[in-house]
């Protein structure tokens, strides 16, 4: 829930605060004999917001915010409406999942109180940190908050199977939390949206558009208020105490001169007083905002800025584990255990929960190949020329496979097939029982990318900037040619295949024929697999950026800037998207908006990719070091 500076006003008929003094729980009091209630963090007409130790967790201070429900209506009616409209809150936030909304743990009665039981947000409310600021706040400050607001708004009108109206965004409930970022709270007015339907009025005057008085509510409605919002983020104007619907006669830039004109338009598009003049949706006017941010400069400034507590040393290690060579490649995880080749000829089993040595295999050269586990057995390649098969519990040789190349690729497994690329210039198949090959495919050059199995064909690229499309019997569909080598590893969604090259370019390319869809263009060449979510294409490139890229439209989203070349190819959990760099830094950025959560500085480049699993991000080095931290 949310940690309040300052209490929630209480509506006319709901009780004095002097009422609700009295009701509230003392500290001290414990709850169903779990939540042991340590303040009072705001007070409401219909009760208080406790902050609690759940006791469940004795070896941790978990705490977590108890928002309470107290139903003195006297009408058996009322009270039984009083009390499904809390179940509702409950029911609605239980079907939620973002990072900027409140987690529900918990939810329960006693006598004729009910509880919510939610995460505990450390930090202040927006209308406290606008009070509290010596004069106005940075523009790129307010904007980067504002895109994180769209970004929540987009996911609740895109709520399945009924989109979700929010009704009360105002700053009192936007929260800021200790790492600088947004979460949205108190969802007691929020409603699914069916089309055509009206009610109460429900909102804060001031905040809410004009229809929302007639009982209309669309998803417009919350733009609306978003524009609100932002209207007293960068003014300090407080629109509930000026007659409503009058911000055009309060101009942003003759309050606050040091605002944009750009950012001023995008505030009065959102507070049109018809909603058919104001940005169509959130998307896009998170959208209008972002190309603000490009304009104006502070794109840079609102995703390079480390947030309070986001600073290197911050992020600890679960666990590390020295290796005796340099760690270039990716591991991989199965069954609580973690494999990962290393630079002295060695691949290691290592425990994942702890970082326990397990056992290590040797080969005659260094692994830079990701291993997959499949049928309790670890496939990998090597620069010594061959791929390895060995049990993953005993680290035993079953069989190997020889090419006439070093192998960089790593393997990929598909209906009884292994694939994967030589210096050798050749795509091998290999049966995964017998070891034997199945067909070889020649090509122009080596082979260093991962192929992807996908649509019954097989696609890869070569050293020498062919892309290539196979059948399952290694017959030739199709080839793209590229400017420069293709080391990148491909993905697809649906019918599109994706791939950087160090052209300077990342493709789509039509599955079915070849045919680039779209070019973006990168700043320098990309040796980095992308990786999708949603919608959006992450790559890193050696200009030392982290693109992410629109895959419907191939229009940049984001950039964000290491400080070196990133080689490392991304890998997306939640909603953040972690990536290695040659600095040595393993970044964690919100995938939205590219804004950096932390970043955890290694000693040496990391050119390899991480595997996150089970809020766990595990990595190497080429300080010869393994490292596990929480994600």
């Amino acid at each position: 829930m949310e940690t309040r500076n300052i209490t929630s006003p209480i509506g006319p008929g709901q009780g004095s605060g002097e009422q609700s003094a009295r009701q509230q729980l003392q500290p001290g009091v414990t709850l169903v004999n779990r939540y042991n209630i340590q303040d009072v963090i705001g007070i409401g007409g219909m009760g208080s917001v406790y902050r609690a130790r759940d006791l469940h967790f004795p070896n941790v201070v978990k705490l977590v915010a108890v928002k309470e429900m107290i139903n003195m209506a006297p009408d058996p009616l009322v009270r039984q409406t009083i009390v499904q409209n809390f179940e509702r809150e409950a029911n609605l936030l239980a079907t939620l999942n973002h990072v900027s909304i409140p987690r529900i743990y918990d939810y329960f009665s006693h006598d004729d109180r009910s509880y919510l039981v939610l995460e505990f947000i450390h930090g202040k409310d927006l209308e406290t940190v606008i009070n509290d600021a010596n004069g106005f706040l940075p523009e790129e400050q307010v904007t980067a908050w504002a895109i994180q607001l769209c970004d929540v708004l987009e996911y609740l009108h895109g709520h399945k199977p009924d989109p979700i109206i929010f009704r009360d965004m105002k700053p009192s409930n936007v929260m800021i939390n200790n790492n600088g970022d947004v979460v949205l709270v108190d969802f007691g007015i929020a409603k699914t949206f069916q089309f055509g339907s009206k009610g109460t009025m429900i909102g804060t005057e001031g905040y809410s558009p004009p229809e929302q008085y007639r009982g209309e509510a669309t998803p417009l409605a919350d733009v609306y208020s978003m524009g609100a919002t932002l209207h007293h983020a960068l003014t300090r104007r407080d629109p509930r105490l000026e007659p409503p619907f009058t911000f055009s006669e309060r101009p942003i830039r003759r309050i606050n001169s040091s605002i944009s004109v750009e950012m001023e338009a995008v505030v009065n598009t959102a507070l049109q007083y018809n909603p058919g003049e104001r940005f169509p949706t959130a998307s896009a006017m998170k959208e209008a905002l972002m190309n603000v941010a490009r304009k104006t400069g502070t794109l840079s400034k609102i995703t390079t800025t480390l947030a309070p507590g986001a600073v290197s040393g911050t992020v600890k290690p679960l666990w590390t584990f020295k290796c005796e060579d340099e760690i270039r490649g990716t591991p991989a995880l199965s069954q609580g255990a973690l494999y990962i080749g290393c630079y002295d000829n060695n691949l290691y089993s290592l425990n994942a929960a702890d970082g326990k040595f397990q056992w290590k295999y040797p080969t005659d050269g260094g692994i830079v190949s990701k291993p997959v586990v499949y049928e309790n057995n670890v496939f990998f390649c090597s620069e010594d020329q061959r791929l390895h098969v060995i049990g993953a519990r005993t680290g035993k040789l079953l069989w190997t496979y020889y090419t006439e190349g070093r192998i960089y690729s790593s393997p990929r497994i598909s209906d009884g097939h292994i694939f994967f690329g030589s210096d050798d210039q050749d795509l091998h198949a290999v049966n995964v029982n017998s070891g034997r090959a199945v067909w070889k495919f020649s090509t122009d050059g080596a082979v260093h990318s991962t192929p992807l199995v996908a649509n019954e064909m097989i696609y890869f690229g070569t050293e020498n900037g062919s892309f290539y499309g196979l059948d399952f019997r290694g017959g030739l569909k199709w080839r793209f040619q590229a400017k420069r080598g293709i080391t990148s590893s491909p993905i697809n969604k649906g019918q599109a295949i994706y791939v950087a090259s160090l052209d300077s370019t990342l493709y789509a390319l039509d599955s079915k024929s070849g045919w680039a869809i779209w070019k973006f263009r990168l700043g320098k060449g990309s040796i980095s697999s992308p990786a999708l979510a949603d919608d959006y294409i992450f790559v890193g490139a050696a200009d030392g950026y982290i693109y992410c890229v629109d895959g419907r439209t191939s229009k940049e989203v984001w950039r964000f800037k290491a400080d070196n070349q990133v080689s490392s190819s991304p890998a997306v959990y939640k909603d953040s998207v972690y990536i290695g760099s040659v600095d040595g830094g393993m970044y964690c950025l919100e995938y939205r908006t590219g804004r950096l959560r932390w970043k955890f500085e290694t000693q040496k480049a990391i050119t390899g990719s991480p595997v996150v699993f089970d809020d766990i991000v595990y990595f190497g080095s080429t300080d010869h070091t393994v490292y596990a931290l929480f994600a």
